[in-house]
């Protein structure tokens, strides 16, 4: 029996690559495509599919967001973070999120096949090896007061790695699908978690905590 797979990107000449590739696999079949998390959920309603190829930064629902929704609807199917952003933050929320797997764009075709078998059939989680290499720094990074993220919400997490990224809260804002002033809320009170007083701080901060590539 074919893997039923949906494709879920706002890049439509990246899914259309992915489509093309995949479906020269003989047990692949690509039975749906979505360009956000809300196009995914409506589909994956219809279709129920097998595995969820979910790209991370999507407008409207993000992919992390787009993952527990979906779950709470149907937790039978495998979700695989497929995103262009290999550091801890993305990886740690999209499996906390609920997702079987993870791996980047910049992966070889065997690997995303290699993914998709292993959470469908097996049943287990997948990492690509660079992904995996990031999870067992965090794992065995030692234990310092500064390892204090957890104090924040999903949100302002979201928040501090756009600010660490360099965005402007006029673009944070945008890829949030917030108000520049809401942006501001969140940034003050991340400082204030965080006993932190400059962006600098946070950009430091980010880079120590492995939120951003830096």
């Amino acid at each position: 029996m074919k893997v039923r797979v949906l494709l879920v990107d706002d890049h439509k000449m990246f899914r259309y690559a992915l489509r093309l590739i995949l479906e020269k696999e003989p047990h692949i079949e690509i039975v749906g495509e979505a360009g956000d998390g809300q196009e995914m959920l409506a589909l994956a309603r219809k279709i129920v599919p097998d595995v969820v190829c979910m790209d991370i930064s999507m407008p409207h629902m993000d992919g992390i967001d787009a993952t527990r929704r979906l779950l709470a609807i149907n937790s039978s199917i495998r979700i695989i973070g497929l995103s262009a952003y290999a550091d801890q933050y993305y990886v740690m929320e999209m499996m906390n999120a609920g997702a079987a797997g993870y791996i980047t764009k910049a992966e070889s075709v065997d690997e995303i096949m290699r993914a998709i078998n292993t959470v469908h059939h097996s049943q287990k989680k997948y990492l690509c090896p660079d992904i995996a290499a990031h999870v067992v720094d965090a794992v065995f990074k030692p234990a310092t007061q500064e390892t204090t993220v957890a104090k924040l919400s999903h949100r302002e997490q979201q928040v501090l790695h756009l600010v660490a990224e360099g965005c402007s809260s006029s673009s944070i804002a945008q890829q949030l699908q917030l108000s520049s002033s809401t942006v501001e809320v969140h940034r003050r009170n991340i400082m204030h978690k965080l006993n932190l007083h400059s962006i600098a701080d946070l950009t430091k901060y980010a880079i120590r905590n492995g939120i951003t590539s830096g």
